[in-house]
């Protein structure tokens, strides 16, 4: 399969609009990230990440409340169009309304970079067995990316810029998207 990349600018729902924070969202982002900066001095592994990064800013978006439902470890599989390949796997985190896959987390450890989790994340968005664009989010607690994917005749695919928990407001930002796609798929 081949993937063509949309230049971010076609996707307006991660860069316009974004909602502003309020000072305790910030003081609890804030928080989130010295819990993370903390404990990344040793080997976080996913789960962790999954309990100290994801899930507060999971919380925070307003992903936990109406209309949204939640569901960790989907096992999906995807065939080739010939049948003959099968990708068996489980998407970490699905956050979807009836019917409708709002987006698909893909977490991995601090370690790994976020390359690798790219690939498995549009793999399991393209088991959307929807035809509208699914979100995707993937992260290892220390840097985030937003994933767009289209399935109109040839699937097509648009990525964030890297986000950083390192940079001074990055995380805010990313805060901020996420509030934005809770916001869009509400309404």
């Amino acid at each position: 399969m081949t993937w063509n990349a949309l230049k971010l600018s076609s996707s307006s729902e991660w860069q316009d609009d974004l909602p502003e924070l309020t000072d305790l969202e910030k003081q609890l982002i804030d928080e989130v990230k010295g819990d993370y900066l903390y404990l990344s001095e040793s080997i976080m592994l996913e789960v962790i990440v999954k309990m100290v990064v994801l899930s507060p800013l999971l919380r925070l978006a307003g992903f936990y409340r109406p209309p949204f439902d939640i569901t960790a470890e989907k096992e999906i599989n995807i065939s080739s169009f010939d049948e003959e390949t099968i990708i068996k796997g489980r998407i970490d985190i699905l956050i979807f309304k009836p019917e409708f896959w709002v987006t698909v987390i893909e977490t991995k450890r601090t370690q790994y970079s976020l390359e690798a989790a790219i690939p498995q994340a549009l793999a399991y968005m393209l088991s959307n067995p929807q035809p509208s664009p699914v979100l995707g989010f993937v992260t290892n607690g220390g840097e985030y990316r937003f994933l767009k994917l289209t399935k109109q005749n040839t699937p097509k695919y648009a990525q964030s810029d890297l986000f950083s928990i390192d940079s001074r407001n990055d995380l805010y930002t990313v805060l901020r998207v996420l509030k934005r796609m809770a916001q869009l798929v509400s309404q």
